[in-house]
């Protein structure tokens, strides 16, 4: 008889079938799938809202290399298309630089005041021991975010208005007739909407920044505590840096949405004496699309703003990962 081989003993995985393969990726995927899935159905309504109010709406764009009137299809067989004709149009108009350097400062300018402002106050309120008067200053600094763009331009002409109050208290001061008259001057356009706009929504900004300051670790500040680091001092060395990928973020989306203004608020601003200065893309797109007529010509207009939109954000993404390794993708 011939000698049989010996053969290797099995191990107890082998015996009962269970020995461990090298998983791919994708089957990891789909185990974390079955087992937290039912999660994302919470994003669901939110990625539903996105969709329809935001990249369906983007078929329109087509619009803007097309001579379209309300009721015309935007792709069909008599859709008349005129390449970059609109285009040239917008560009060729004789106040598209004074459209543009209007709307640069006044977005630039807002963003230079508007984007510090709401980390500050963050820290301040941080810094508040009393909770009772933390909550206090949150409801004061809130409350302006609720007003409405009509109410809040009232306001501004009840106090910077022709008849208003600040008119009122010069004539009386100086013996004049003629008053300040701020609320139509063209360079008063800008400190007004500006100010009033960071007045109005600073309170409400700061809150993702109180958010992300309750993360930080009580340790830290015990441990400079007892390095003899102030209040003052603390901020820099522990707040700041907690929050700096959360600030790194927000101005990056704030970047990308630089040269979006908004006409509502502009145009209940506007008057004949000032629109040197607030006659801007928002509004010429308002103008010229919606009361004109030239629906072509305004998606050009609007389609160019977003392009630079984009850049915008595709230069502060690139700037911040290359100076502080943050960035959104």
């Amino acid at each position: 008889m011939k000698q049989t081989q010996a053969t290797k003993p099995l191990t107890d995985l082998e015996l009962l079938g269970l020995e461990e393969q090298p998983r791919s990726k994708w089957q990891e995927w789909k185990d974390n799938f079955k087992r937290r899935g039912w999660i994302l159905l919470f994003i669901l309504p939110a990625l539903i809202y996105v969709i329809v109010f935001c990249y369906l709406p983007m078929y329109g764009i087509l619009i803007a290399f097309q001579n379209y009137m309300p009721g015309d299809e935007i792709v069909g067989a008599s859709t008349e298309w005129v390449g970059w004709d609109n285009f040239k149009t917008f560009f060729s108009d004789q106040n598209f630089l004074t459209y543009f350097k209007n709307t640069f400062l006044l977005c630039v300018l807002g963003f230079i005041v508007g984007f510090p402002l709401p980390i500050i106050v963050a820290l301040l309120l941080n810094s508040v021991r009393s909770p009772k008067v933390k909550k206090g200053l949150q409801i004061l600094y809130y409350a302006p975010h609720f007003i409405s763009l009509v109410v809040l331009v009232g306001m501004m002409k009840l106090i910077f208005g022709s008849s208003g109050l600040l008119d009122q208290l010069s004539n009386k001061m100086t013996g004049s007739t003629q008053g300040l008259g701020l609320f139509l001057s063209a360079e008063a356009f800008r400190p007004l909407f500006i100010f009033s706009g960071n007045w109005q929504d600073f309170g409400w900004s700061a809150i993702i920044y109180l958010a992300a300051l309750s993360g930080v670790d009580p340790a830290l500040h015990e441990a400079a505590k007892i390095d003899g680091a102030s209040r003052f001092r603390r901020i820099f060395s522990v707040d700041l840096p907690a929050i700096m990928p959360t600030i790194v973020m927000l101005m990056i989306l704030s970047v990308g949405n630089l040269m979006s203004c908004g006409y509502e608020k502009v145009l209940l601003m506007q008057t004949a004496e000032n629109s040197a200065t607030s006659e801007i893309l928002s509004t010429y797109v308002y103008k010229i699309g919606l009361i004109g007529g030239q629906y072509g010509v305004g998606t050009a207009a609007g389609l160019f703003n977003s392009v630079i939109n984009v850049a915008l954000l595709l230069i502060a993404n690139f700037t911040s990962k290359r100076l502080s390794g943050n960035g959104m993708f």
